[in-house]
Protein backbone atom coordinates (compact mmCIF):
# COMPACT_ATOMS: atom_id res chain seq x y z
CA UNK A 1 0.00 0.00 0.00
CA UNK A 2 1.25 3.56 -0.11
CA UNK A 3 3.41 4.90 2.01
CA UNK A 4 1.46 7.77 4.07
CA UNK A 5 4.52 9.66 5.76
CA UNK A 6 1.81 12.02 7.52
CA UNK A 7 -2.13 11.28 8.66
CA UNK A 8 -4.52 11.41 5.88
CA UNK A 9 -7.03 13.64 7.76
CA UNK A 10 -7.33 17.70 7.03
CA UNK A 11 -4.78 20.16 8.24
CA UNK A 12 -6.34 21.77 11.55
CA UNK A 13 -7.25 25.51 11.22
CA UNK A 14 -4.72 27.67 10.74
CA UNK A 15 -2.61 25.38 9.25
CA UNK A 16 -1.59 25.46 5.51
CA UNK A 17 -1.96 22.33 4.28
CA UNK A 18 0.47 20.95 1.35
CA UNK A 19 0.33 17.36 -0.49
CA UNK A 20 4.01 16.24 -1.43
CA UNK A 21 3.27 12.82 -3.48
CA UNK A 22 6.47 10.89 -4.32
CA UNK A 23 5.85 8.30 -7.61
CA UNK A 24 8.76 5.70 -7.92
CA UNK A 25 9.98 2.63 -8.65
CA UNK A 26 10.50 0.65 -5.36
CA UNK A 27 10.33 1.09 -1.83
CA UNK A 28 13.81 1.68 -1.29
CA UNK A 29 13.93 4.83 0.37
CA UNK A 30 10.43 4.65 1.83
CA UNK A 31 12.02 4.17 5.07
CA UNK A 32 14.44 6.97 4.74
CA UNK A 33 10.91 9.17 3.72
CA UNK A 34 9.43 8.10 6.95
CA UNK A 35 12.32 8.80 9.27
CA UNK A 36 12.27 11.92 7.67
CA UNK A 37 8.78 12.80 8.80
CA UNK A 38 9.17 14.06 12.03
CA UNK A 39 11.52 16.66 11.27
CA UNK A 40 9.57 18.33 8.25
CA UNK A 41 5.69 17.99 10.32
CA UNK A 42 7.31 20.37 13.05
CA UNK A 43 8.49 22.30 10.33
CA UNK A 44 5.14 21.86 8.44
CA UNK A 45 2.43 21.22 10.23
CA UNK A 46 0.43 20.69 7.39
CA UNK A 47 2.53 18.77 5.09
CA UNK A 48 1.51 15.45 4.10
CA UNK A 49 3.94 12.98 2.66
CA UNK A 50 2.64 10.28 0.05
CA UNK A 51 4.99 7.81 -1.51
CA UNK A 52 3.69 5.29 -4.01
CA UNK A 53 6.02 2.48 -5.43
CA UNK A 54 5.17 0.90 -9.34
CA UNK A 55 6.45 -1.73 -7.98
CA UNK A 56 3.28 -2.79 -5.45
CA UNK A 57 0.81 -0.15 -7.69
CA UNK A 58 1.74 -2.23 -11.14
CA UNK A 59 -1.08 -4.84 -11.40
CA UNK A 60 -2.79 -3.73 -8.32
CA UNK A 61 -6.05 -2.17 -9.27
CA UNK A 62 -6.72 -0.70 -5.88
CA UNK A 63 -3.22 0.95 -5.11
CA UNK A 64 -3.18 2.34 -8.40
CA UNK A 65 -6.45 3.99 -7.60
CA UNK A 66 -4.85 5.32 -4.64
CA UNK A 67 -2.00 6.55 -6.65
CA UNK A 68 -3.55 8.06 -9.38
CA UNK A 69 -6.25 10.09 -6.84
CA UNK A 70 -2.76 11.23 -4.93
CA UNK A 71 -1.50 12.74 -7.92
CA UNK A 72 -4.82 14.88 -8.53
CA UNK A 73 -4.62 16.25 -5.55
CA UNK A 74 -0.65 16.63 -5.07
CA UNK A 75 0.67 20.37 -5.16
CA UNK A 76 4.21 19.11 -5.98
CA UNK A 77 5.23 15.94 -7.36
CA UNK A 78 8.59 14.14 -7.69
CA UNK A 79 8.92 10.96 -10.24
CA UNK A 80 11.92 8.94 -9.86
CA UNK A 81 12.73 5.95 -11.66
CA UNK A 82 9.82 5.29 -13.66
CA UNK A 83 12.22 3.84 -16.74
CA UNK A 84 9.68 0.85 -17.08
CA UNK A 85 6.44 1.46 -19.67
CA UNK A 86 4.18 -0.65 -17.13
CA UNK A 87 5.72 1.62 -14.06
CA UNK A 88 4.35 4.78 -15.99
CA UNK A 89 1.92 4.10 -18.14
CA UNK A 90 -0.95 3.94 -16.59
CA UNK A 91 -0.50 7.35 -14.32
CA UNK A 92 0.81 9.37 -17.41
CA UNK A 93 -2.34 10.73 -18.47
CA UNK A 94 -3.09 11.71 -14.35
CA UNK A 95 0.72 13.02 -14.80
CA UNK A 96 0.16 15.10 -18.17
CA UNK A 97 -3.66 16.51 -16.64
CA UNK A 98 -1.95 17.91 -12.68
CA UNK A 99 1.07 19.28 -14.11
CA UNK A 100 -0.92 22.02 -15.38
CA UNK A 101 -1.83 23.34 -12.23
CA UNK A 102 0.38 21.74 -9.47
CA UNK A 103 3.04 23.72 -7.95
CA UNK A 104 5.96 21.75 -9.52
CA UNK A 105 6.36 18.54 -10.74
CA UNK A 106 9.59 16.65 -10.95
CA UNK A 107 11.12 14.00 -12.89
CA UNK A 108 14.38 12.75 -12.56
CA UNK A 109 16.28 9.45 -13.39
CA UNK A 110 12.71 7.89 -15.71
CA UNK A 111 12.02 7.31 -19.53
CA UNK A 112 12.01 10.64 -21.84
CA UNK A 113 8.21 10.64 -21.86
CA UNK A 114 8.24 11.13 -17.48
CA UNK A 115 11.12 13.48 -17.55
CA UNK A 116 9.30 15.80 -20.14
CA UNK A 117 6.57 15.97 -17.22
CA UNK A 118 9.02 18.72 -15.53
CA UNK A 119 7.71 21.70 -14.68
CA UNK A 120 9.41 24.06 -11.80
CA UNK A 121 9.12 27.88 -12.21
CA UNK A 122 10.00 29.20 -15.51
CA UNK A 123 11.97 25.76 -16.64
CA UNK A 124 10.43 23.02 -18.56
CA UNK A 125 12.00 20.07 -19.60
CA UNK A 126 9.78 19.65 -22.98
CA UNK A 127 10.55 23.12 -24.51
CA UNK A 128 13.65 23.40 -27.11
CA UNK A 129 15.62 25.53 -24.44
CA UNK A 130 15.21 22.00 -21.96
CA UNK A 131 19.06 22.42 -21.66
CA UNK A 132 18.89 19.81 -18.60
CA UNK A 133 18.48 16.70 -21.12
CA UNK A 134 21.27 17.36 -22.88
CA UNK A 135 23.10 17.38 -19.33
CA UNK A 136 21.88 14.46 -18.51
CA UNK A 137 22.82 12.94 -21.72
CA UNK A 138 26.24 13.75 -20.67
CA UNK A 139 26.11 12.26 -17.55
CA UNK A 140 24.66 9.18 -19.18
CA UNK A 141 27.64 8.72 -21.23
CA UNK A 142 27.54 6.70 -24.42
CA UNK A 143 26.63 3.29 -22.92
CA UNK A 144 30.02 2.30 -24.12
CA UNK A 145 31.66 3.49 -20.64
CA UNK A 146 30.64 1.79 -17.82
CA UNK A 147 33.61 1.94 -15.86
CA UNK A 148 33.95 3.29 -12.13
CA UNK A 149 36.60 6.04 -13.57
CA UNK A 150 33.72 7.23 -16.15
CA UNK A 151 30.95 7.09 -13.31
CA UNK A 152 33.29 8.95 -10.72
CA UNK A 153 33.26 11.93 -13.76
CA UNK A 154 29.73 11.82 -13.98
CA UNK A 155 29.21 12.13 -10.45
CA UNK A 156 31.64 15.05 -10.70
CA UNK A 157 29.89 16.62 -13.64
CA UNK A 158 26.71 16.48 -11.54
CA UNK A 159 28.36 17.96 -8.60
CA UNK A 160 29.45 21.10 -10.58
CA UNK A 161 26.77 21.87 -12.88
CA UNK A 162 25.10 23.37 -9.54
CA UNK A 163 27.87 25.83 -8.72
CA UNK A 164 28.24 26.73 -12.61
CA UNK A 165 24.07 27.71 -12.39
CA UNK A 166 24.49 29.36 -9.07
CA UNK A 167 25.31 32.96 -10.46
CA UNK A 168 23.13 32.55 -13.51
CA UNK A 169 19.80 34.83 -13.28
CA UNK A 170 16.40 33.54 -14.58
CA UNK A 171 15.71 30.19 -15.78
CA UNK A 172 18.92 28.76 -14.95
CA UNK A 173 18.13 29.26 -11.02
CA UNK A 174 15.20 26.47 -11.83
CA UNK A 175 17.57 24.21 -13.73
CA UNK A 176 19.49 24.29 -10.89
CA UNK A 177 17.12 23.17 -8.49
CA UNK A 178 16.10 20.64 -10.74
CA UNK A 179 19.98 19.75 -10.23
CA UNK A 180 19.94 19.75 -6.74
CA UNK A 181 16.80 17.90 -6.57
CA UNK A 182 18.66 14.48 -8.28
CA UNK A 183 21.42 15.26 -6.02
CA UNK A 184 19.43 14.91 -3.04
CA UNK A 185 17.87 12.27 -4.43
CA UNK A 186 20.91 9.93 -5.11
CA UNK A 187 22.66 10.96 -1.68
CA UNK A 188 19.37 9.18 -0.40
CA UNK A 189 19.96 9.27 3.12
CA UNK A 190 17.07 10.77 5.80
CA UNK A 191 18.38 14.68 5.67
CA UNK A 192 18.60 14.59 2.39
CA UNK A 193 15.19 13.34 1.14
CA UNK A 194 13.90 16.26 4.02
CA UNK A 195 16.57 18.46 2.46
CA UNK A 196 14.69 17.46 -1.15
CA UNK A 197 11.58 18.40 -0.09
CA UNK A 198 12.11 21.62 2.01
CA UNK A 199 13.90 22.91 -0.86
CA UNK A 200 10.82 21.94 -3.40
CA UNK A 201 8.42 23.38 -0.82
CA UNK A 202 10.83 26.56 0.11
CA UNK A 203 11.19 27.76 -3.75
CA UNK A 204 8.00 26.43 -5.56
CA UNK A 205 5.15 26.55 -3.07
CA UNK A 206 2.28 28.41 -4.36
CA UNK A 207 -1.13 29.41 -4.23
CA UNK A 208 -2.39 29.75 -0.60
CA UNK A 209 0.87 27.71 0.29
CA UNK A 210 2.93 30.49 -1.24
CA UNK A 211 3.48 31.98 2.24
CA UNK A 212 5.95 29.03 2.68
CA UNK A 213 8.31 29.93 0.39
CA UNK A 214 11.36 31.23 1.58
CA UNK A 215 10.71 29.90 5.35
CA UNK A 216 13.05 26.78 5.67
CA UNK A 217 16.21 26.32 6.29
CA UNK A 218 17.13 23.64 3.96
CA UNK A 219 21.18 22.40 4.11
CA UNK A 220 23.27 21.54 1.31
Amino acid sequence: MPRLTSAGRAAPAGVIPINFVIVTMDTHLASATERARAALMREIPGLRITLHAATEFSGDEEQLARCRADIVSANIVLCAMLFLESHFTDILPDLLARAKDCDAIVSILSDTAVMKLTRIGRFRMDSPQGSALSFLKRLKGNGKERTASAGARQMTMLKRIPQILRFIPGTAQDVRAYFLTLQYWLAGSDENVANMIRALIDRYADGERRSLRGSLKVAA
